[in-house]
């Protein structure tokens, strides 16, 4: 491709005119979009399958790590998932258009809110080919135009999905702008979206830590994003220890690779006797490597010893830093020096301490005696989310439909003038 900036742009402006076309359009028309996308998938299920084996030949030549080529692997198990989450979005209540706190004013003009798309949404994300889907089902349904551009290691299957998309939308009726997807491995291209605050709106990364640093490095454009998920579980002195051993096994083995998984276990002082030694032993039968502080080493004497780098590092695999503190305050500030502004749990039966963790500890979100792992849209009932965000503008946490619009203020009048 000769001009990549002007491709790319090309795309921008014609999602921009997409965006408002979409304000004027049958809002059912989404919706029968998605289930039509859901059918033509399951339909072509071959073909989407004969592109994802290219980009596999292809990873696998140059060398790819093997969880990578996981990652973009497709099977028809998760081609089948692609649909069925095509259907369940469709199935989401629309949140575009509703209006909330609507009040009468002294002068009596009623003042509310109503929630509207962002307009023009940028994803850049890696590996793997159902975001595809995924995120323009959520773009498609929140009112938004979606421009995405996947890894170059999965532009062929891209391509089939993002064909199967275009010939849909097509046939109900919505502009082609409404989902775009750059079709050029070109890492130019990545540039040129960072690039055109005229035409996006938001760009929200997919991927591993140095794309989204690149991302907010660079961008021209607002940035919805997590860097990392150094999540902490912390072990009360008045915590139910039986309870927290089930809450902190599950949030570091449930699965290792997620952003939501525990990656250090903080343990108050007054409780480490008593807990530190069986759970040392339960994670060791699980194959966890412990990483610990020399408190923690003299009651689990297999534990390595923690550096300084293990606080602030996410491990993603069976690795967990331990700390033990001397109190809620400690835990607190171990967290507030270490922790991501992603996820914190804290195992308490005391409910005034876990009032001050939830009111205190400043993270996207924040538990009391519930594993780390449930920090995911579905979990929250979102029904889907497109990624999570630890910004404080404008949405924080698990990002679903309503995080991809925005809120105007609506006045309805009867001829009010002010005085």
């Amino acid at each position: 491709m000769e001009d990549v900036t002007a491709y790319v742009r090309d795309l921008g402006q014609r999602a921009r005119q997409a965006a408002r076309e979409m304000n004027r359009l049958d809002p059912g028309l989404k919706d029968r979009a998605l289930n039509a996308m859901a059918e033509r998938i399951e339909a072509e299920a071959d073909a989407i399958l004969a592109a994802n084996r290219e980009d596999l030949d292809r990873a696998r030549d140059e060398g790819l790590d093997a969880a990578l080529v996981d990652r973009l692997e497709l099977t028809r198990e998760r081609v089948a998932g692609m649909a069925d989450g095509l259907r369940q979005v469709a199935g989401l209540d629309d949140p575009v258009g509703a209006i909330d706190g609507l009040r009468t004013r002294p002068s009596g003009i009623q003042v509310g809110k109503m929630r509207v798309p962002l307009g023009v949404i940028g994803i850049i994300y890696e590996s793997r080919p159902n975001v595809t889907a995924d995120a323009a089902a959520l773009c498609l349904k929140s009112g938004n135009a979606a421009i995405l551009r996947g890894g170059s290691e999965a532009i062929s299957s891209n391509r089939a999905i993002s064909r199967i998309m275009q010939t849909v939308l097509e046939e109900v009726g919505l502009p082609a702008g409404v989902v775009s997807v750059i079709d050029t491995p070109d890492r130019a291209a990545v540039g040129a979206l960072l690039g055109m605050p005229e035409y996006v709106d938001i760009i929200i990364p997919r991927g591993g830590k140095g794309l989204i640093e690149r991302v907010a490095r660079d961008s021209q454009v607002p940035v919805i994003k997590h860097l990392e998920g150094n999540c902490h579980t912390y072990i009360d002195a008045d915590a139910d220890l039986a309870k927290s051993a089930e809450v902190a096994f599950n949030a570091k083995t449930q699965r290792y690779g997620t952003c939501n998984t525990m990656e250090t276990m903080l343990v108050d002082a007054a409780v480490a006797g008593d807990f530190l030694p069986d759970m040392g032993r339960r994670f060791q039968q699980a194959g966890v490597e412990l990483r610990g502080c020399e408190r923690t080493r003299e009651l689990v004497p297999h534990a390595e010893t923690a550096s300084e780098d293990d606080w602030d590092t996410e491990y993603l695999g069976p690795t967990l830093a331990v700390r033990v503190v001397d109190g809620l305050d400690a835990a607190m500030a171990h967290i507030a020096e270490h922790g991501s502004g992603h996820t914190e749990v804290i195992c308490t039966e005391n409910y005034t301490r876990a009032r001050r963790f939830l009111r205190e500890v400043d993270s996207s979100s924040v538990m009391v005696n519930a594993s780390s792992r449930f920090a995911d849209g579905y979990e929250y009932g979102l029904g889907a989310e497109i990624g999570i965000s630890t910004n404080k503008l404008h949405v924080r946490g698990p990002v679903g439909l309503e995080g991809l619009t925005t809120q105007k203020y609506v006045v309805l009048g009867d001829g009010q003038v002010r005085s």
